[in-house]
């Protein structure tokens, strides 16, 4: 993924939480990288760590997550396989905000996919990947329009 950035011109910061002694630490580190950029909203895909409450809570309205399910279904790091051996006919993935507690934040879109008969594990994880493909964007269009929304003053029934 960051050579895909970097391919395009965006500035990336790989930050190893190996090299830190708590995960309070690492997050103090993510946290000054994402201020020293300039940036505003935090976009996680793929990133399976636990955050810290200080790190949720600074920024709290301005962080999303995607997973791999229809929440609030199959929460936590298996969730596909969790869904596949549940015998689920349907799984699918959801952008949700990000808060201390894993995998509740609020929904904010979410795609849904057909478990058939045949499928295999590899099948479904496929199906809710092109999926997440689809609507990671899209929700983060919806947060970024109602984040200028609320810069410019718009009335809150509208943010």
């Amino acid at each position: 993924m960051l050579e895909i950035a970097q391919k395009e011109g965006i500035r990336t910061k790989f930050i190893d939480h190996k090299s830190f002694s708590s995960r309070k630490e690492f997050d103090e580190q993510m946290t000054a990288e994402i201020e020293l950029s300039g940036c505003e909203i935090v976009c996680l895909a793929g990133f399976m760590r636990l955050l810290s409450g200080e790190f949720t809570k600074k920024w709290s309205g301005k962080a999303i997550n995607i997973h791999p399910s229809l929440l609030p279904d199959f929460k936590g790091a298996n969730a596909v396989r969790d869904a596949f051996e549940a015998g689920a006919k349907k799984s699918g993935c959801t952008v949700h905000c990000l808060v201390e507690e894993m995998d509740c934040g609020q929904i904010i879109k979410q795609a849904e996919v057909e478990i058939l008969e045949n499928d295999t594990l590899n099948d479904v994880k496929a199906k809710i990947l092109e999926q997440e493909h689809k609507i990671y964007p899209e929700a983060l269009k919806e947060v970024c329009e109602k984040y200028i929304l609320r810069c410019n003053g718009a009335p809150s029934h509208l943010t």
